[in-house]
C-alpha cells in the first residue's frame, strides 16, 4: 500500500525481472508476476534458482514494495498434483500474496502458506457482496472484482464487507469475454486462453463476406480499415481521469494490465498513475504521456454501466506515436552509456529519454558506439552497444524516438 493511507495501492505488471525492477522504480507500490506453469500468461517467470535470486535481489533493492504471484489458470487434477510437487520452489519466491481463481488451488496454497494472503482473481467473476462474504469465509483477504462491476456496485460491496480489500483493473487491454473466460484461442489455434496459452485471437484482423446461396463463390464483402475489421478486439481501458471516484468507492488497489507488454509501456503507464494519485504539481503533464505509448482507443469499460458494450470495436487498430528503443544500464565512461537495446538506435535520428521523475529529455542525435567503443551509424537489438551524449542520464532511464505526430 502507499504510505498515504488515503491513497490506494498502485499495482503494476511484471512479465520479467527487468519489468519488475522498472515498475518499482517508476512508482508502483506492488507488482504482480505469473508463475511459469500456473498463470494465464505462458511466459510467466520461471522458478529456477537464478530467477528466484534475481527477484529477491530486486525486492531487497526496493524494500517496502510488495510482490504478488498469479496462480490463476484453470486447474485440472494433474495440475493440482503438479502444484503440490512444486510447492518448494514457489515457497522460495517469498511473495506477499497469491492471485488465484480455482478454489482447489487456493486451498492447496492455504495449507502450505497459511500466512500468505489469498487474492481472488478476476477470473472467478466475483460480482456481488454475498459472493465476497463466501470468499472471505474461505480465507481470501482481497477480491479482484470482475471487470463487469460498475462503481455503484463496488461501493455497495465495500459497504457490505468493509474489511475486504477490493482491487480493480484501471488500465490496459480488455477481453471480449466475461471476465476473460474465452475459448476463441482454443477454437482457432488449439491454445487455451484459460491455461496460459492465449493466441490473442480477438486482436486478429478479420475479413467478413456474404455469399448468396445461388451465387456460390461470389462474395459481397463487409469491409472497414482497407479490407479488414477488428470486430472482436476491444478498446483499451483507461481510468486515469476517474481515480477519485474509485477511491471514494472504497477501492484498495488499482491494477494496471500488461505483463506481456513492453518495459516502456509498464514504466510510462505506472509513472502517469503514480503522479495522478500523488497529485503531483506536474501530474497532468505526466498523465498526457500515456498517449505516447502504443494503445487502442480509450474506454472506461463497465465502470459507469455494467451492461455497456461500447468498449468495442475501436475505430483504429492502434495509436503509435513513439518507438521504444531501450533502457539505460550504466555510465561506463564520461558521457558514454551502455544501453539494453530493444530497437535499432541510429546516430541520424533524434531520440528522447524519460525517467521516473523526468518527463522527457531531448538528446538530439547521439553518437552510437559498438561493443568496441567504435563509432557506427547505428546499434541494433541483441547487440552490445553504447550511446554518447552530453546530457546527464541515469540507470533505468528509457530511450524512445518519435515516429509520427
Amino acid at each position: 500500500m502507499s504510505i498515504n493511507n488515503n491513497v490506494p495501492e498502485l499495482l503494476s505488471p511484471a512479465g520479467d525481472i527487468e519489468k519488475l525492477k522498472t515498475v518499482y522504480a517508476y512508482g508502483a507500490d506492488a507488482a504482480y508476476i505469473g508463475i511459469n506453469q500456473f498463470s494465464l500468461r505462458e511466459s510467466g517467470i520461471k522458478s529456477d534458482s537464478a530467477t528466484l535470486k534475481a527477484i529477491n535481489d530486486v525486492k531487497n533493492e526496493y524494500k517496502g514494495k510488495k510482490l504478488y504471484a498469479a496462480v490463476n489458470m484453470f486447474f485440472f487434477d494433474n495440475d493440482i498434483q503438479t502444484l503440490n510437487e512444486n510447492i518448494g520452489e514457489i515457497k522460495d519466491l517469498n511473495v506477499d500474496g497469491f492471485i488465484v481463481s480455482d478454489l482447489g488451488a487456493a486451498m492447496c496454497l492455504k495449507r502450505h502458506f497459511p500466512s500468505v494472503p489469498l487474492h481472488l482473481s478476476t477470473q472467478a467473476s466475483c460480482t456481488n457482496s454475498e459472493s465476497v462474504k463466501v470468499y472471505k469465509d474461505l480465507g481470501f483477504s482481497r477480491i479482484i472484482l470482475a471487470r463487469e462491476v460498475d462503481i455503484d456496485n463496488i461501493r455497495r460491496i465495500k459497504d457490505a464487507v468493509p474489511d475486504m480489500e477490493i482491487e480493480v483493473f484501471v488500465h490496459g487491454a480488455m477481453c471480449m469475454a466475461v471476465s476473460g473466460r474465452c475459448i476463441l484461442s482454443s477454437v482457432t489455434t488449439h491454445r487455451s486462453a484459460n491455461r496460459g496459452e492465449c493466441a490473442h485471437t480477438c486482436r486478429w484482423k478479420y475479413r467478413v463476406a456474404i455469399e448468396e446461396e445461388k451465387r456460390e463463390g461470389e462474395y459481397l464483402p463487409l469491409e472497414e480499415h482497407n479490407g479488414w475489421n477488428t470486430i472482436l478486439s476491444s478498446k483499451d481501458l483507461c481510468m486515469i481521469d476517474h481515480l477519485d471516484e474509485l477511491i471514494a468507492a472504497g477501492v484498495s488497489s488499482l491494477k494496471i494490465e500488461g505483463r506481456m507488454k513492453s518495459t516502456y509501456y509498464a514504466a510510462l503507464i505506472t509513472r502517469a498513475y503514480r503522479k495522478m494519485l500523488d497529485k503531483d504539481k506536474d501530474a497532468v503533464l505526466f498523465r498526457d504521456e500515456i498517449e505516447k505509448v502504443s494503445h487502442r482507443e480509450w474506454t472506461t469499460g463497465f465502470f459507469y454501466n455494467n451492461e455497456r458494450t461500447d468498449f468495442a470495436p475501436p475505430r483504429e487498430e492502434y495509436t503509435r506515436l513513439y518507438r521504444f528503443l531501450g533502457t539505460v544500464i550504466s555510465e561506463v565512461k564520461k558521457g558514454v552509456w551502455e544501453v539494453d537495446i530493444k530497437y535499432q538506435i541510429s546516430s541520424k535520428r533524434e531520440i528522447e529519454a524519460i525517467g521516473p521523475d523526468v518527463l522527457s529529455v531531448s538528446l538530439g542525435c547521439v553518437e552510437t558506439l559498438n561493443k568496441d567503443f567504435e563509432n557506427v551509424e547505428h546499434i541494433d537489438h541483441c547487440m552490445k552497444g553504447y550511446i554518447k551524449t552530453d546530457k546527464q542520464l541515469k540507470s533505468g532511464y528509457i530511450l524512445r524516438e518519435k515516429i509520427r505526430d
